[in-house]
């Protein structure tokens, strides 16, 4: 575990790290998993789609389903993983079959026919309100319930211990959309004005024009879907696109 633990922590990339730890779930029986995170949680629901971050080894016929087609937003598993931290068995979705919803008991069904019958979720503790993370470890193939509550029970302070450890990695890397991915040129422009420098100011740093400054806070405010120059910032922060360490 400490030879993981090394290897999460001199990781510089998300695929790297997120390699490792899909290398690493699968020794403990935990072949496809799926992990989201948000900054932007609101009290109705998780926020825009496009600024999650979403990370698996499922097939894509799942995850084209389950996640762009928005099945997520019915799942059982994710409702709790919505409202508790820590971890739990899927043997409490199983159990709750009866009193669940139409949608919730047609996303059950759906991953019965892919396959995803047993597993646990782990949620994330976060000091902000407006965030939210979780993981869904699914056991491979042929794994029973009992087996993978049979796994927990002699290796779940490790599991939990190294998810929660790829977690704290993962946020603090540079967000991955390329939907959401500022320019190198949008990226410096907003580090100056986080710095407190004005448009004309940057212009004069950067050998550029003011018309120019604008345009690329423009389209850094496109790019992250934001009103203002301030609120790109914030989100840029968040999502650790500025001040970024090129390797």
């Amino acid at each position: 575990m400490l030879k993981t633990v090394e290897r999460l922590l001199d990781s510089v990339t998300m695929q790297d790290v997120w390699s490792i730890h899909s290398e690493t779930m699968a020794e403990y029986g935990f072949d496809r998993l799926l992990y989201g995170f948000t900054r932007f949680r609101t009290t109705t629901g998780f926020g825009d789609s496009d600024d999650f971050l979403i990370l698996s080894n499922h097939d894509s016929a799942y995850t084209d389903r389950f996640v762009k087609g928005g099945l997520y937003f019915h799942a059982p598993m994710v409702r709790w993983a919505a409202q508790n931290n820590g971890a739990c068995s899927w043997r409490w979705m199983w159990d709750h079959e009866d009193s669940m919803s139409e949608s919730e008991r047609a996303v059950m069904e759906f991953n019965r026919s892919h396959d995803v019958v047993a597993g646990y979720s782990i949620a994330f503790r976060d000091a902000s309100v407006r965030n939210k993370g979780a993981i869904a470890l699914t056991a491979r193939r042929g794994l029973s319930q009992d087996d993978v509550d049979a796994v927990w029970a002699q290796n779940g302070r490790e599991i939990v211990a190294l998810n929660t450890i790829t977690h704290l990695k993962v946020i603090n890397l540079p967000y991955e959309n390329p939907s959401r991915t500022l320019t190198d040129r949008q990226r410096e422009v907003l580090e100056w004005v986080r710095d407190g420098k004005t448009a004309q100011d940057i212009a004069q740093i950067m050998g550029l024009t003011s018309a120019t400054v604008e345009k690329h806070l423009r389209l850094a405010r496109d790019t992250l879907d934001v009103d203002t120059t301030a609120q790109a910032v914030l989100k840029a922060s968040f999502q650790n696109q500025i001040f970024v360490l090129q390797q």
